[in-house]
């Protein structure tokens, strides 16, 4: 009945779980070359191979990961001499934890946290593969968080060359970047052995994008909660921010905005004003896993800009570094590191200094509002 109201025990939800960003959907839209060219790279595991090893490039929510698990949900359910795992590298950074998710993944528990060396660990999970003739293949999504101090290389080197400290070790890598182009000059021990297919996923179109949100309306809401017109302002602001999981979340946080209201339907106001916590929702996470000397740097940044009004203006290396330095005490070596992994995690963008100006020179933009950045730190 029109304008009856959502009872206390009462939920927009029919299956809540499609609106976490965790989650596979059967149906899977819009990737079907993406998914042929990673089935084709595993295809020569299926022989008793090592499978190719790929990157899949592209910005984020453009279906990427949800690509690779698909993959690998169904090596799982087919060849059985396959073993994958699927790396956060968001949440391990370090060869060390890196290879602890392996070890936990192939053995059934995670390594003794002290006493035990990464030879150690290598030598346990390469015996395992050759004992129960099993291909490894190992999925580092986000792997950009790699590229500070070169991890990546440690990373990179220590799986791909793995067979030859260790006969008969079979692995492949298919590792997930979230930026549009690959700008990292991989060791050339590393970039002569990776070689990796690229698979471009592009952004999705409008159409694209009312399509997937559309179907995870329909399955995840009861009848009746979302109009067709309500879903083109969820698809508008999904489309503004070129990220599929925006969309997600603001499907999740405009229901519960309703539910609030006691409401059977998600109005334009409930879409509305969820954007505003969707929209950073991404950055939130990634400024989660930052260290605090990288928070501070951040915080120098986002401060300073929000002073100025939110200007697009550049700030120098030199003027951020004696900011962050009275804050934290620590010296320019450190600060050199943390600025590279900000780029390289797309916080901030770093510009080369022009001819004839000190390496501390070098100008600094922020890619985020500052009032979003000061915001999602304080979550």
């Amino acid at each position: 009945m029109p304008g009856k109201p959502l009872l206390w025990d009462q939920t927009l939800f029919r299956r809540g779980e499609l609106f976490e960003f965790d989650h596979v959907p059967e149906e899977f839209t819009h990737r079907d070359s993406q998914q042929r060219s990673l089935m084709f790279g595993v295809r020569p595991a299926l022989r008793g191979m090592r499978p190719l090893n790929m990157l899949c490039v592209g910005p984020p929510g453009t279906g990427k990961t949800t690509a690779v698990r698909k993959i690998l949900e169904e090596l799982g359910e087919h060849a059985p001499n396959v073993v994958s795992v699927h790396v956060n590298c968001q949440s391990n950074q370090t060869r060390y934890t890196i290879f602890s998710e392996i070890f936990h993944e192939l053995i059934g528990h995670s390594p003794p946290t002290s006493g035990v060396s990464f030879k150690k660990i290598l030598e346990v999970v390469a015996n395992h593969l050759i004992q129960n003739e099993k291909i490894l293949i190992v999925a580092l999504d986000d792997i950009n968080y790699l590229f500070h101090e070169k991890e990546v290389d440690n990373v990179l080197y220590s799986l791909l060359r793995a067979h030859e400290t260790h006969p008969g070790t079979k692995i492949g890598v298919i590792a997930i970047l979230s930026d549009d182009s690959l700008n990292y000059v991989f060791d050339p021990k590393v970039g002569s052995i990776f070689l990796p297919e690229e698979i471009l996923f592009p952004r999705y179109s409008w159409d694209e994008l009312k399509g997937i949100l559309s179907d995870r309306a329909k399955l995840g809401f009861y009848q009746g909660v979302l109009s067709e017109d309500v879903l083109d302002v969820v698809v508008d602001y999904t489309s503004v921010a070129g990220d599929l999981r925006v969309g997600i979340d603001l499907l999740k946080r405009a229901a519960l905005n309703a539910e609030a209201r006691a409401s059977m339907k998600i109005s334009e106001d409930d879409v509305r004003s969820a954007y505003g916590k969707s929209r950073i929702s991404h950055l939130s996470r990634t400024i989660a896993s930052l260290n605090d000397g990288e928070k501070a740097v951040l915080a120098v940044l986002a401060e300073g800009k929000a002073e100025k009004g939110g200007s697009e203006s550049k700030s120098t290396a030199g003027n951020v570094y004696a900011s962050f330095h009275e804050v934290t005490g620590l010296g320019y070596t450190r600060f050199h590191t943390i600025l590279n992994k900000l780029s390289s995690i797309m916080l901030i963008d770093l510009e080369l200094p022009t001819v004839g100006m000190h390496g501390r020179s070098r100008m600094i933009t922020l890619r985020y509002d500052p009032d979003d950045v000061l915001s999602a730190m304080q979550r």
